[in-house]
């Protein structure tokens, strides 16, 4: 059985910060507004997941399960002090999850469900925290969310991040009603691969942290992104932002989201990516 890293318990470090009522982080004097970023889609290609680990700063890299790289390049994340998730796998509308190892389906009952879970979970080492691979049909269903919801509880202070690759998700929903830490991504960096959307993306991702204090994208292991990448995270500090982890990234966003109306309110303007190329 893979051993996987000791876990921050969040939802006691929420409940300790919640206590403080903190404004919104674009109001607090002197405070950066912070970017998370998260790398999809590791496990398949041993060369481009080992480039997507170079990139600086604390990047968080999700593992799709069962794959033949994924434990691998897991460990070297780790051993990197990079945060791994688990890049889980849902049905989408255009694609049956069953196409790809691990899948989580709409017709699996409660006991399958849970088992294909588990199997996805001990496949990768080292995971703080799960985002949905596609999902834009299972990520609409309440039950299958309060049951994914279930698993994730029940081993222990991990978080959820919705990819959101539907603009009818209730994953956060659900989440946040079964206590379990979620946000929803802002940005998906490479809809595409032409260098002007990438470029065009990352300035979108800077402008929501400048509007609201924090915002997250999520990006692929393609070439070109990581040719972007590579070249603006660098500058980002020099910029006026804080690249920060996705653990730190979701403590903080938390709370500012909960205490504050204004920071609901901006959660519901994200834009998802509609599946025509199902890209998540």
């Amino acid at each position: 059985m893979i051993q996987h890293q000791a876990m921050t318990p969040w939802r006691t470090i929420l409940s300790a910060i919640s206590v403080l009522a903190l404004p919104a982080l674009a109001d607090v004097p002197h405070t950066m507004p912070r970017i998370a970023i998260i790398i999809d889609d590791l496990g398949y290609g041993l060369a481009a997941g080992e480039r997507a680990l170079q990139l600086p700063g604390p990047v968080a890299y999700a593992v799709l399960p069962a794959t033949p790289r994924g434990k691998a390049l897991a460990e070297i994340a780790h051993a990197s002090g990079k945060e791994v998730l688990l890049h889980l796998p849902l049905q989408s509308v255009t694609q049956q999850a069953s196409a790809e190892p691990g899948g989580l389906l709409l017709d699996m009952t409660r006991r399958q469900f849970a088992s294909a879970f588990a199997e996805d979970f001990e496949s990768v080492p080292h995971v703080i925290g799960i985002n949905n691979h596609r999902g834009s049909l299972l990520t609409q269903h309440p039950g299958h969310m309060a049951w994914l919801m279930e698993e994730i509880r029940l081993r222990g202070d991990l978080f959820f991040v919705d990819s959101y690759t539907t603009h009818a998700s209730v994953a956060l929903k659900l989440a946040r009603e079964a206590g379990v830490p979620a946000v929803r991504r802002d940005v998906f960096l490479d809809p595409d691969q032409v260098p002007g959307t990438l470029e065009r993306q990352f300035r979108r991702l800077k402008k929501l942290a400048r509007l609201r204090g924090f915002a997250v994208g999520i990006g692929h292991p393609y070439p070109e992104t990581m040719t972007m990448l590579e070249s603006e995270l660098p500058k980002l500090a020099g910029e006026g932002f804080e690249l920060v982890r996705i653990s730190t990234y979701i403590t903080m966003r938390n709370e500012l989201l909960t205490s504050t109306q204004e920071g609901v309110e901006a959660e519901q303007h994200v834009e998802p990516l509609f599946e025509g190329g199902d890209l998540d």
